[in-house]
């Protein structure tokens, strides 16, 4: 009878756990379901509520994702499983991976500067609240400033890592995962898979060290997530598949753009590259001119070579502005300076001057700077003036380093003062400087 009672007893210690087991797993699915729905409905609608609205789904779950990450474990056979690692950080990750697929790495790119931000935040302002000491008492509530310092630091360093995961999720889907299968699922499953590897490492390092979880939860965590890839891939290819079916963006080229969109990077080089730009023509601005023109004669001194100065003026603008208002003039200056900028060498270098002129730097160019500026000159003069009374013609005026000036300054003395004798002789006209002064090289 006493044996008989024993295994009695062992048969039900054995449904009991068996039932935890069942019960923990139809709360992690349940919990997976759920998300997956409501995170693809709100991702549907994103072009009609706006995608701000889908970045917020995901904010305000950043902190139950962490809370749960570091305190709340379901005990299954192969480790300890927290929803928040498990089901709330995998569907982030797959949700961002669809974010990527459905529009571009720059849309992944927010929402994680945004998380990192707000919990930077967070643990700033719960750093002021340490400078009053006395809050007021309640029953059953006691503020727990170390618990919000605590959690603001692990978020702060799963948002690092969140950044990480991204760049490495779009690498492995782009360059990784087509080699191995060219299935949707496959290449999902596969880049999922090996970044919450790489995730589940070092996360559970932050969770160590903080908040002092088991090493079962590293193993258990582990196991769930590679589960977790399994399932998220099955729900994104679904959604793919049935609700979007219509072409995706095209995919990055390379790994140094996905960085760049990620990093916000090709935004400076692109506002670099408009620092110091005219903004009517595009054209280099007087700036520009000035530091580069010295650079310019200075490595022409060094090497012993030479450099032309052509100062170029439209003639008659100001008849132009009168007659036909600044819209009108405005495109006339950007036709010349497209028209130059056509005639003009590779290696030399254009600017907008100010108002209806332009500067143009030549390298090496006597005697060859007078047959190009005229080149120049003739090629505005040809090209019609489309609703205009009067043809638009150029005067440019040539000086050259280091015959008619030694320094910079000196160079666009005698530049202006050729062109101003081109004007005098009557415009549409290219004059060279020299020693002895200003004298016409070609007369229309």
């Amino acid at each position: 009878m006493w044996g008989d009672d024993v295994t009695l007893s062992r048969e039900g210690e054995a449904d009991v756990i068996w039932g935890l087991i069942v019960s923990g797993f139809l709360v992690l699915l349940a919990q997976a379901v759920i998300y997956s729905i409501v995170m693809g409905a709100v991702f549907l609608k994103r072009k009609t509520i706006g995608i701000g609205v889908f970045y917020c789904l995901l904010g305000t779950m950043h902190f139950l994702e962490t809370y749960l990450a570091a305190v709340f474990f379901i005990e299954l056979p192969f480790g300890l499983i927290s929803p928040g690692s498990t089901v709330m950080f995998a569907g982030k990750l797959a949700f961002f991976l669809l974010l990527y697929i459905k529009e571009d790495a720059e849309a992944m790119r927010q929402p994680i500067y945004g998380l990192l931000s707000g919990n930077i935040l967070m643990i700033a302002l719960g750093l002021i609240l340490r400078f009053y000491s006395d809050p007021a008492s309640l029953p059953g509530y006691n503020p727990d400033l170390r618990f919000i310092d605590q959690m603001g630091l692990l978020m702060i360093w799963g948002t690092i890592l969140l950044f990480v995961d991204l760049l490495a999720l779009v690498i492995v889907y782009e360059r990784l995962g087509a080699p191995v299968t060219n299935t949707i699922p496959g290449r999902i499953f596969i880049s999922l898979a090996i970044v919450l590897s790489f995730d589940q490492l070092l996360f559970f390092a932050g969770l160590h060290s903080l908040a002092g979880v088991p090493t079962l939860a590293f193993y258990g965590g582990w196991i769930a997530k590679i589960g977790a890839a399994g399932f998220f891939s099955l729900m994104l290819t679904a959604y793919l598949r049935l609700l979007e079916r219509d072409a995706s963006r095209a995919a990055t080229q390379g790994m140094a753009d996905i960085f760049d969109r990620l990093t916000y990077r090709h935004r400076y080089e692109k506002l670099a590259e408009q620092v110091g730009r005219d903004a009517l023509t595009g054209l280099q601005d007087r700036g520009q001119f000035d530091a580069k023109g010295a650079a310019m004669l200075q490595a022409a001194s060094t090497a012993k070579l030479s450099v032309s100065l052509m100062m170029v003026d439209i003639d008659h603008f100001k008849a132009i502005n009168d007659r036909h208002g600044h819209v009108e003039g405005d495109h006339v200056i950007r036709k010349v300076a497209a028209t130059i900028a056509a005639a003009k060498r590779e290696g030399d270098q254009l600017f907008r001057y100010g108002g209806e002129e332009f500067a143009l730097l030549c390298p090496e160019t006597p005697p060859g700077a007078m047959v190009l500026a005229e080149r120049i000159r003739a090629a505005v003069a040809n090209r019609a003036a489309a609703g205009l009374a009067q043809p638009v013609t150029i005067s440019i005026g040539i000086a050259t380093f280091p015959a008619d000036a030694r320094d910079f300054r000196g160079l666009l003395l005698k530049a202006d003062a050729a062109l101003y004798e081109a004007k005098t002789l009557g415009r549409n006209r290219v004059v060279s400087s020299s020693a002895a002064g200003a004298r016409p090289i070609r007369s229309a």
